[in-house]
């Protein structure tokens, strides 16, 4: 495939998963405020904390090597000894799911049964679903590495819809329930995301369509674990390959969600406060959800197709080189962009957003700040996406290898600081830990990128250089609505906060205006693709 055309595609495939993350979070927003008038902020912080926590542990360390090993290179491969070895995140996803789920159990403070019941069979089901959500993994390899837009968006999205109606209606109807209304709607979230990819694959293998593209799996059978005679089970490269991210994996899940290991291990917070900090959380990673993920997702991808990992630049395609460089530095642009917007405008509206959304539960004590600080850690994620989406790319076996040795070093600090900074300033601390990690990830990124590109004519970090002309529209924009917030809210009544949205708006407007008249180049390419 022309590396054009995987631009093409990767660029739908980003968008379409941007629209997927918006409606997630927008249903997820919506269920949260819903259930915060009907549940406990203690039980919401014990399903949306700790055993979420428990979930994304279980799939993250059981797939996320495997996914990006497999991903890498071109589609022409032995995709049977591929499949082959990604049926190994099922066994991998139960031995994790036991472990941790005995941990969950046993290890970790059990929540009082009269505020949170059902405790254990919420521990049991978040981690059952996970091994049901990792049967599907080779088909979602196959659908991702040929880039089946349409499945990926009808997949996800039922599940989401289905999960949430069942939520609602439990909730609505038998609210002492408990967790098992959350473990009811895990259950049903992964066997539909899993039925949904076999039923395309059923109906898609050996039809017309597959024949006329070539599709290199040509049998429903050829799904499953096959041994082909006189030759190996899987292929060892990409076995050994999985291996060098695994143990990247592993600590990047710690860096990811250290805060919440913090959280359930250390008891810094309550289980209350936990809910509030969770919610707030979510509410701060909106954008980093529905757009900057999918893009690090999706163009993670389209930089492993058209570079060769492991080779130097000066030994890669000269034009997709250049491709790869111009997309690069538009990516960070862009992302940069994003990041500075909602920086710059998080500030002054946090208060008022809290507001709207949970009232004075949300906006009184430490909600606001948190929000604040998590406006800036956008900027951090933002830029922390592109660069490590392309250094993940593009390192050999042996500079992964090395990688982890400084994930691990950063692993540990991070626990620390974390710890420390919120016995400092509370919750806080973990967003500015954060930062502080991201900031460190960041600075090993731009050094590889740096030293990829220097001994060509390419400088994609340039893209990290807004105009001089744009910075100072950020400027009075952040002192502008800083005032706003001052005089117009949020205890002044509705008409002083409708002025201080109509300020915003303003400086919103002139601050895109002027990205339109700086940054053409940018602007052309998000147009074009």
């Amino acid at each position: 495939m022309a590396a054009q055309d995987v631009l093409g595609q990767t660029a739908r495939l980003a968008s379409s998963s941007a629209l997927l993350q918006v409606l997630f979070r927008v249903v997820t927003f919506a269920l949260n405020a819903f259930t915060l008038r009907y549940l406990s902020r203690e039980l919401i912080g014990v399903v949306n904390v700790r055993l979420t926590l428990l979930y994304s542990t279980v799939v993250f360390l059981a797939r996320e090597a495997f996914r990006r090993a497999c991903l890498s290179g071109n589609t022409k491969r032995n995709w049977t000894k591929t499949i082959n070895l990604l049926w190994l995140t099922v066994p991998l996803g139960v031995f994790w799911s036991i472990f941790l789920g005995l941990v969950w159990l046993h290890l970790l403070e059990v929540p009082d049964p009269s505020v949170v019941p059902h405790y254990q069979a919420g521990v049991v089901a978040f981690g059952l679903s996970a091994v049901i959500e990792l049967l599907g993994e080779p088909c979602w390899v196959l659908a991702q590495a040929h880039l089946f837009v349409r499945l990926k968006v009808i997949a996800e999205s039922l599940s989401v819809v289905s999960k949430c109606i069942l939520t609602v209606t439990l909730v609505i109807l038998y609210p002492q329930w408990g967790l098992y209304i959350f473990a009811l709607a895990q259950l049903l979230y992964a066997t539909v995301l899993v039925m949904c990819y076999v039923t395309y694959f059923v109906m898609f293998l050996g039809s017309p369509e597959a024949t006329k593209k070539s599709f290199p799996v040509a049998r429903v059978r050829a799904l499953l674990p096959n041994f082909v005679e006189d030759e190996t089970f899987v292929n060892w490269k990409e076995a050994r390959l999985t291996w060098s991210f695994f143990k990247q994996s592993f600590l990047k899940q710690i860096l990811t969600e250290g805060e919440r290991y913090v959280m359930t291990f250390l008891n810094v917070l309550n289980f209350g406060d936990q809910g509030v900090y969770d919610i707030v959380n979510n509410l701060g990673s909106l954008v980093a959800r529905f757009i900057f993920l999918p893009i690090e997702e999706s163009f993670y991808v389209f930089f492993a197709k058209v570079l060769e990992r492991g080779k130097a630049v000066k030994d890669q395609k000269q034009d997709d080189v250049a491709m790869a460089a111009n997309v690069l530095e538009l990516l960070l642009k862009l992302v940069l962009l994003i990041g500075l917007t909602i920086t710059v405008f998080g500030y002054a509206y946090s208060q008022l957003a809290l507001d709207i959304y949970g009232g004075s539960t949300l906006s009184s004590g430490t909600g606001p700040d948190l929000l604040r600080c998590y406006s800036l850690y956008v900027l951090f994620l933002a830029v922390n996406g592109v660069t490590e989406c392309f250094t993940s790319a593009l390192m050999c076996k042996e500079e992964v290898d090395r990688y982890n040795f400084v994930m691990l070093a950063l692993s540990f600090i991070f626990l620390c600081i974390s710890y420390f900074l919120t016995h400092w300033h509370g919750s806080i601390g973990f967003i500015l830990a954060n930062c502080f990690n991201m900031g460190i990830r960041i600075a090993h990124s731009i050094h590889y990128i740096y030293d990829y590109f220097k001994e060509s004519t390419y400088r994609p970090l340039a893209g990290l250089l807004p105009s001089p002309f744009l910075v100072l529209v950020y400027i009075i924009s952040g002192v502008v609505t800083g005032f706003s917030e001052v005089f117009f809210c949020c205890d002044k009544g509705w008409m002083a906060r409708l002025l201080h949205i109509g300020v915003g708006a303003l400086c919103f407007a002139a601050t895109v205006v002027t990205i339109f008249c700086t940054e053409i180049k940018l602007i052309h390419f998000v147009r074009s693709q």
